[in-house]
């Protein structure tokens, strides 16, 4: 073992071992080192086979690029691609590229990835979102810096869908071990893994853009909503990603070392129904449900009165939304009446949920609102992410749960009878590709028309989008106050 311990990874060694004695000190000698704490930590490193929200929040734009991404304002904005024309009949997209990008493996980039990349989502990943390029007819490689896509059909979402995860670029000399060994374009990499408490990104020495402002990120993982707030309250870390516990909120604001910046994201916080099993296929069943809670309460309870009240998967970000959060008023007397006439007074139901703080806070309040109507829901915290994953998301052994949905657009996965919703409905599908293929126009008003449709069917209960509430040393500046895409973009973090 090396005697000599280089600034950074001294301050590594603070952070991962949990010590904040004298940290302090240290974070101040090596401004170009950023430490900031989740909650979540991603199961491995390949968001093409895993699912869930950690991995690309850590990895995209961050250690993977797309041809284009999401700015602050959630408009696609150019990334690898220079720029972009789209023919007359929404079909062709001929993207101009970055001629000096290359991956952090040494591999250039050029057309033939953007091919590679594309048409790999088809053949090669098997998470629930890939089917979004299953649009994709062909991919030319017109020249090395100028990709063609064609499309069978226009699609409106097809470009918002590169801002994602599915837009990310790979090289085919880098796929070898994605699980562990990510290998992208992006300003930094993936310089180690510490398994149940961090991951450090390193800047990438070959980027091809604005070199990042720190050299060091440490992605320090704490699942413990108070250790992760101590962990900032003692220098263990700069920047809190996202405020699980909204109590420690005043704490911060009324800390002049801090900065809290608040605004809203695209994550509803959703309680979940099986639509395919009894007796949740029963819309009364649903419908019962979604009266018994009383949302404005369980915000209050579960989140200090923070985040929004919606009623729907459409956050007031997208351009087709519309207030729908009073579809359903608390009623018990009508839930009651909804479940007797269902043949169902008195259920009994799983409530399956990922072992994380606003989780398990909500379903507390819904199972006390739902045994005041007569059902009984047993709370189960499950490990996230992986046996929430397994157990609810792709087994769909649950009756409930309570998950907060963070992909962009995500209305969409109501078209999927497979997704674990188990809700199968003709004309929700049929419209969602009519607004995917129409004019904007066509596509906002059709929108509309699916949340409407969700809504009335009760195909779940949406309990408030969640808040982006940021906490931060005041020396660190740059965060954007809206969280619209997957990532948590380091790219535009800096010392003040």
């Amino acid at each position: 073992m090396k005697v000599r311990i280089h600034a950074a990874a001294l301050v590594l060694l603070l952070v991962t071992s949990g010590c904040s004695a004298g940290s302090s000190a240290t974070v101040a000698k090596d401004p170009g080192t950023l430490a900031v704490g989740y909650t979540a930590e991603p199961a491995n490193f390949d968001f093409t086979r895993t699912d869930g929200a950690a991995i690309p929040q850590a990895l995209l734009y961050n250690v993977y690029e797309g041809l284009v991404k999401l700015d602050a304002d959630a408009k696609i904005v150019p990334l690898l691609a220079e720029s972009w024309t789209v023919s007359p009949d929404g079909r062709t997209y001929d993207f101009k590229l970055r001629k000096n990008a290359k991956f952090s493996n040494g591999a250039p980039f050029t057309a033939e990835d953007v091919k590679f990349s594309l048409l790999r989502v088809k053949t090669d990943w098997t998470v629930s979102i890939k089917s979004t390029m299953d649009v994709v007819d062909r991919v030319d490689v017109v020249a090395p810096d100028h990709a063609r896509v064609v499309l069978g059909k226009p699609s409106n979402g097809w470009l918002f869908s590169l801002t994602s995860r599915l837009g990310a670029m790979f090289s085919p000399t880098g796929v070898a071990d994605l699980a562990n060994k990510p290998v992208g374009t992006g300003p930094y990499t993936v310089s180690s893994r510490r398994r149940g408490d961090s991951i450090v990104l390193k800047e990438n020495p070959s980027y091809w853009g604005r070199k990042p402002a720190y050299s060091t990120v440490v992605l320090k993982y704490i699942k413990d909503p108070t250790a992760l707030n101590n962990a900032l309250l003692s220098n263990g870390i700069d920047v809190i990603s996202a405020i699980t516990v909204p109590d420690s909120i005043p704490q911060f604001q009324s800390d002049d070392r801090f900065t809290v910046v608040e605004g809203t994201t695209n994550s509803e916080v959703t309680l979940a129904f099986n639509n395919a099993r009894p007796p949740l296929n029963d819309v009364r069943v649903r419908r019962a449900l979604s009266y018994a809670i009383d949302r404005r309460a369980l915000l209050d309870t579960a989140w200090a009165g923070r985040g929004t009240l919606i009623g729907s998967m459409v956050p007031p970000t997208d351009p087709w939304y519309e207030d729908l959060s009073n579809a359903y008023p608390f009623d018990p007397a009508k839930a009651k009446a909804l479940l007797a006439e269902a043949g169902q007074p008195s259920p009994s139901l799983r409530l399956r949920i990922p072992n994380l703080p606003y989780a398990v806070s909500a379903a507390q309040v819904v199972a006390s609102q739902l045994a005041d109507v007569g059902v009984t829901a047993t709370i189960e915290p499950l490990d996230f992410p992986a046996v929430w994953l397994k157990q609810v998301f792709t087994d769909r052994d649950y009756d409930l749960s309570i998950i907060q949905h963070v992909e962009a657009r995500d209305i969409v996965t109501f078209g999927k009878p497979k997704y674990y919703w188990g809700y199968d409905s003709k004309p929700v599908q049929q419209n969602l590709a009519k607004a995917d293929s129409g004019t904007p126009q066509d596509q906002a008003d059709t929108m509309r028309q699916v949340a409407r449709q969700l809504s009335e069917d009760a195909a779940a209960d949406w309990l408030f989008l969640f808040p982006n509430v940021i906490v931060a040393k005041n020396k660190v500046t740059g965060f954007v106050r809206n969280q619209v895409s997957e990532s948590f973009d380091l790219t535009g973090l800096a010392p003040r």
